[in-house]
């Protein structure tokens, strides 16, 4: 009976991470509303989710929350929002980014080494691809995740540019009507008191 909760547990806690409970648009939803609501400037936060946005796409699952710091730190962002950040990277987009830097670290190292291993690993398939990266001969590894590293590097870039600008928009709009929002109040607060005052 232990052993059938635990293998539940573990298989519910698999498919949450790969599609959330609450589904995609909510889960998305979700996350917009934590970033609105973070206590910072628009700067802070935009710079914040687009680090943990841009180190999502490297190969290095297991670091990302660490590099997003790093980051985040680096640009003067909000550690909380480039853990929000991170989220881009998940099971669903990973096989896109890997399936991309592959494709753009190939075609930067055949353009700058022709003679490099990549001008031939350029025309390798998925099938290629995800069996020298689930392989255990470093050999096929080393010069799958290299080419990788090197592709992600454009596509990071474009992610933070993408993100900040994104987000300090929303960031920015959604502080401005908040504030004017409680400026109203605190208006009809004040208008309101003399009378409570002058009835007392």
């Amino acid at each position: 009976m232990a052993d059938s909760r635990h293998k539940k547990d573990w298989q519910t806690r698999l498919r949450n991470a790969v599609w959330p409970r609450m589904g995609i648009r909510r889960y998305l939803t979700y996350l917009q509303k934590r970033v609105l609501r973070l206590t910072a400037s628009p700067h802070a936060i935009a710079a914040g989710v687009a680090s943990g946005a841009a180190v999502s796409v490297f190969p290095l699952i297991g670091v990302h929350f660490f590099l997003g710091f790093i980051l985040a730190f680096v640009t003067r962002g909000n550690m909380l929002a480039a853990a929000i950040g991170t989220a881009w990277g998940n099971p669903i987009t990973f096989p896109l980014f890997f399936s991309l830097s592959f494709q753009f670290g190939s075609s930067i190292r055949a353009a700058l080494f022709p003679d490099d291993q990549a001008t031939i690993m350029r025309h390798a398939d998925t099938t290629a691809l995800s069996g020298g990266l689930f392989s255990l001969d470093l050999g096929a590894i080393l010069p799958l995740f290299q080419t990788m590293m090197i592709g992600a590097l454009p596509i990071a870039l474009f992610c933070w540019i993408f993100f900040y600008v994104i987000v300090r928009g929303l960031v920015s709009g959604f502080q401005t009507a908040r504030k004017a929002r409680l400026e109203r109040r605190r208006a009809r607060q004040g208008q309101t008191s003399p009378r409570n005052a002058v009835r007392g």
